[in-house]
């Protein structure tokens, strides 16, 4: 496992190594494939290489190189192994946790009624903490009940608010229903009056037409007797 990675160290895709390094992405493949072929290793994710700083050194070198590519691949490999086991060396010294501890009695007394002080202070905050916690739970349970009452008072109203609005578009729809038959009925009725007045007028006129032809026969007869005239209009 490689430990010759810096912390927050930068990782790169083939694509950026290819930019980096000049050359094409399949290039890249192939120069990785050559590496791990003579024992070099990559970071990877699945079956993806992941590329750092110390490995595009590695593939410039595999580019500029005059030697066979497995050569300079050995190479890298070896200088890469030391590095890890020099890397591997640094991190087994592990220090020792006692070395500066002192020896005096009392300054260990001191210490140590220093850590229960440290530790007593640290009881009290979680205790504080647990409190809080607590209160905090509570403020959002009823928040939480809050929401649901406005909410299904908003729900109540919304509901009312529509059957009353329904209820008013009803009445609306048969009042215009109501004005619109009695229209249609003062229609009827102002047709019929129409057609009665025509009737009338009618009549009205056949009477007196039939009475101008009855003067106008009158008129052409000057030999009868004015008698006859005024039976006409007795009729």
């Amino acid at each position: 496992m490689r430990r010759d990675i810096q912390p927050n160290e930068r990782a790169f895709s083939s694509k950026e190594v290819a930019e980096e390094v000049g050359i094409a992405t399949p290039t890249v493949r192939k120069y990785g494939q050559i590496l791990e072929r003579n024992g070099y290793e990559f970071l990877k994710d699945g079956d993806r290489r992941i590329f750092v700083q110390s490995d595009i050194g590695a593939l410039i070198a595999l580019r500029d190189t005059d030697k066979p590519l497995d050569d300079t691949a050995k190479e890298l490999a070896y200088q890469q192994k030391e590095r890890l086991e020099s890397s591997n060396e640094k991190e087994l010294v592990i220090p020792d946790p006692y070395e500066n501890l002192p020896q005096d009695p009392k300054q260990i007394k001191e210490i140590l009624m220093f850590l229960a002080n440290e530790i007593a202070v640290a009881r009290e905050m979680n205790v504080q903490l647990t409190s809080d916690m607590s209160q905090l739970k509570e403020k959002v349970s009823r928040l939480q009940q809050d929401h649901h009452v406005i909410s299904s008072s908003i729900g109540n109203s919304a509901q009312k608010t529509h059957a009353k609005i329904e209820k008013l578009t009803e009445q609306q729809n048969t009042y215009y229903e109501t004005l619109l038959q009695q229209e249609k009925e003062k229609s009827e009725f102002l047709q019929k009056e129409i057609q009665n007045l025509r009737h009338e007028q009618k009549k009205e006129w056949l009477s007196q037409n039939e009475f101008n032809k009855r003067l106008e026969e009158a008129i052409q007869k000057p030999s009868e007797k004015w008698g006859w005239l005024f039976s006409i209009f007795k009729k």
